[in-house]
């Protein structure tokens, strides 16, 4: 085994490995026969500054490094009762007709045999993807820490990869696929909670549209939600926003019908008319003026309609540096939903 671990890592072309004193434990592994490498996740790591839209710059998958961790036969690396796990998982999804993966954050005492674990559905940013939690938003570090502080309850958290679909049914059934593909082989597949009290949804910039989209259609799946710098322009979007250029709103140019019949302004009455709300955790950097101003209006809309918010306006723009310092209070906010 520990020389497979080396053959991997040689054929990566990785460097020698960090010290497990300097940064958590991780392991990434495919399941049903896939290849498995254990890797460690320099907390350090600069994040990259980017546009508007979740088009903060991307570093791509981390680098397998560090020892080899314990595989069991599906591939899913056995969690420590000290320290967390991350596990990649690929699967075939009939909605989008191909492979698709995504990242679970498994927390400190997790088991594939024991009780289910609260669960955390995270979604990402246009031009960004999946590892982009780990590797600028410093996911992990942030969620052990606040763990052994008994700050937040022991959770799974699930990143799956969108795209750039901005998580609706256009380019693909990115929706559909969410709910019908995603959640069922999480449930399968990991000790995760299948009931409303134990999940929860979150997105950052394109992810935050989609998180609160969901939320608004089906309050009945999530006790919580998060939305970091949200590109939730209730309007139209700006034009520098990626939303206008991705091809999901209109087929050739930007529809601005398209967009208003996917925005959550056009989904706001009935979540209202419903017996079951979540609370939001919103967030914005100061320096992100538009979307500042509507993660102010879309909390400010909440908070008259008798919905239970939070609102968090720190300094900075449109970036990682911001998410990254805005995770701790969003994950402490967003978890405490969760009932036994």
């Amino acid at each position: 085994m520990r020389s497979l671990f080396r053959a991997a890592r040689l054929a990566l072309c990785v460097g020698l490995a960090a010290s497990a004193a300097t940064s958590p434990t991780s392991a990434w592994a495919g399941l049903n026969g896939n290849q498995a490498w254990a890797s460690s996740f320099n907390s350090t790591n600069p994040p990259a500054q980017g546009g508007r839209d979740g088009a903060a710059a991307s570093s791509g998958p981390a680098s397998p490094a560090g020892s080899p961790g314990s595989v069991n036969p599906n591939g899913i690396v056995n969690g420590s009762p000290y320290a967390s796990t991350l596990v990649g998982r690929r699967f075939r999804s009939e909605a989008l007709e191909r492979t698709w993966s995504y990242i679970v954050y498994l927390p400190p005492g997790y088991r594939a045999d024991g009780d289910k674990f609260p669960v955390l559905y995270l979604l990402h940013g246009n031009n960004g993807n999946a590892n982009d939690w780990i590797t600028q938003g410093h996911l992990q570090t942030t969620a052990d820490a606040l763990i052994e502080r008994k700050e937040m309850p022991p959770v799974v958290i699930v990143m799956p990869q969108g795209g750039t679909d901005w998580y609706v049914d256009r380019k693909e059934k990115m929706e559909t696929a969410f709910f019908d593909d995603l959640l069922p082989d999480v449930e399968a597949h990991f000790a995760v909670s299948a009931q409303r009290s134990g999940r929860m949804i979150g997105g950052v910039s394109m992810g935050g549209f989609g998180a609160l989209r969901y939320a608004f259609e089906q309050p009945e799946r999530f006790c919580g939600a998060m939305l970091l710098s949200p590109a939730i322009y209730a309007n139209e979007p700006p034009p520098d926003s990626a939303a206008r250029r991705v091809g999901v709103f209109g087929e050739r140019e930007f529809d601005p019908h398209v967009w208003h019949a996917l925005n959550y302004p056009v989904l706001w009455n009935r979540y209202m008319s419903r017996p079951l709300r979540l609370p939001f955790f919103i967030a914005s950097g100061d320096d992100d003026l538009t979307i500042q101003a509507e993660s102010g209006a879309l909390y400010t809309r909440l908070r008259q309609a008798g919905n239970a918010a939070a609102l968090r306006i720190i300094d900075g723009g449109h970036t990682w540096t911001v998410w990254s310092a805005l995770l701790p209070g969003a994950l402490r906010y967003t978890t405490a939903c969760v009932r036994p």
